[in-house]
């Protein structure tokens, strides 16, 4: 290779697009090469050593805000990552997936149980996490699945692909996330092998999951409630929903039909898991994000800027001692 790209050839066109800012067609006039062969000895000079970049630190997180989401809604951990331009949509999602993940893993036990909820941005954290890294779980579904299609930002995928990443093992709640009746759900739960993964849940040692915010429901979305249905909902008091669970202001849950015929964990098996880990993106998501840390749901908040900024706003706080801030 030394013989073929020459130090001296390589140094020439480095500081030629490098330093003199010419760019890589003129570049290649004047060392007479090709265009493509400049890009191969610019990217030559890198594996070198000849040309070293270097970038100045940037700080992904807002870590000033971060302290306020801890205090105001006495959280163990807040992470609140910048978005560029308080990117929305997929771009927000993939920004605080990237961001989150290294410390979300630092925060996962090595062994265990970890329930898992889908969502969109759920999955682009758990995309994400670092695999093969030593670590034994059990991975368990949290809610049954929404429709008859599981897309890949379900429970179940997401879950599935954990282990794959992680080895361990996988534990399906195969049933609906809504069944007819109070007396369907419970003749699923009666059911040897949903009884053990039931069991499994109310053991868990950490959650991944994500909230729902009423005015963009993933259920609604795919049929499985109406607009109707909704509204009838906010008019019960619903400002956002966990693991398909409606909640009101307080982090309640909702005393709706709808409470009797959701296949999940329950807010009391949420509140009793050492780390529950909430992702959320957006400002829409701040009530319910309020709501699910008032009702003592999550312990950790991974957040992006622009619903962090809308949750404190909201001035709404848990009103209770803070928990012990970690430093992450």
């Amino acid at each position: 290779m030394r013989h073929e790209y020459p130090d001296e050839q390589v140094r020439f066109v480095a500081k030629l697009y490098y330093i003199d800012h010419v760019s890589q067609p003129k570049v290649a006039r004047l060392a007479r090469v090709s265009q493509a062969k400049v890009s191969r000895l610019l990217a030559v000079a890198r594996k070198r050593g000849i040309v070293r970049i270097s970038v100045e630190d940037y700080e992904p997180r807002n870590r000033g805000l971060e302290q306020i989401v801890r205090d105001q809604f006495g959280l163990e951990n807040a992470i609140v990552a910048k978005t560029a331009g308080h990117a929305t949509g997929d771009v927000a999602r993939a920004t605080v997936g990237h961001i989150g993940a290294p410390l979300v893993s630092g925060l996962l036990p090595s062994s265990g149980t970890i329930a898992i909820a889908g969502g969109r941005t759920v999955k682009e954290l758990a995309d994400r996490l670092p695999g093969r890294d030593g670590r034994h779980l059990v991975v368990v579904q949290a809610m049954g699945g929404i429709d008859s299609s599981i897309s890949e930002v379900d429970a179940m995928e997401l879950g599935r692909s954990l282990v794959q990443r992680w080895g361990g093992r996988f534990l399906t709640l195969t049933t609906p996330a809504f069944v007819p009746d109070r007396a369907a759900r419970d003749s699923f739960l009666r059911f040897p092998q949903i009884q053990a993964v039931w069991r499994r849940l109310d053991q868990a040692d950490a959650a991944l999951v994500g909230i729902g915010a009423m005015s963009d429901s993933a259920f609604v979305e795919r049929g499985v409630l109406t607009p109707e249905d909704l509204d009838a909902l906010r008019q019960s008091g619903a400002v956002g929903e966990i693991c398909g669970r409606f909640l009101d202001h307080q982090g309640r849950e909702c005393d709706t039909p709808w409470k009797d015929r959701v296949i999940g964990m329950d807010v009391s098996m949420l509140r009793k898991i050492p780390k529950v880990i909430a992702i959320a993106v957006g400002a829409d998501k701040a009530q319910a994000v309020a709501a699910a840390a008032r009702g003592g749901l999550i312990k950790t908040l991974v957040i992006d800027e622009a619903g962090a900024e809308a949750l404190v706003a909201g001035k709404a706080s848990r009103r209770r001692r803070p928990a012990k801030n970690k430093k992450l």
